[in-house]
């Protein structure tokens, strides 16, 4: 993992979770960085596909009006 700058933050975190955690020693800073870069890049998934539904709709339309492109060409 490439060393990126850290920044300090305080969270509030469920009790048993984290003496589970601290018990197993598990690093909890670590764990919460990756569960939070999975959630961004969820939203930053979910927030293209919104942002691009018009544009999918549109080009699923021509397929089903007009087929795939090149098609008559296609070896399979």
């Amino acid at each position: 993992m490439r060393q990126t700058p850290r920044r300090s933050t305080s969270l509030s975190l469920d009790r048993r979770l984290l003496d589970q955690a601290r018990e197993l020693g598990v690093n909890v800073s670590r764990s919460a960085e990756r569960g939070l870069e999975e959630a961004v890049r969820e939203a930053r998934r979910q927030r293209w596909r919104e942002e691009n539904a018009a544009a999918i709709e549109s080009y699923n339309r021509f397929i089903d009006e007009q087929g795939v492109p090149l098609a008559e060409w296609r070896k399979f």
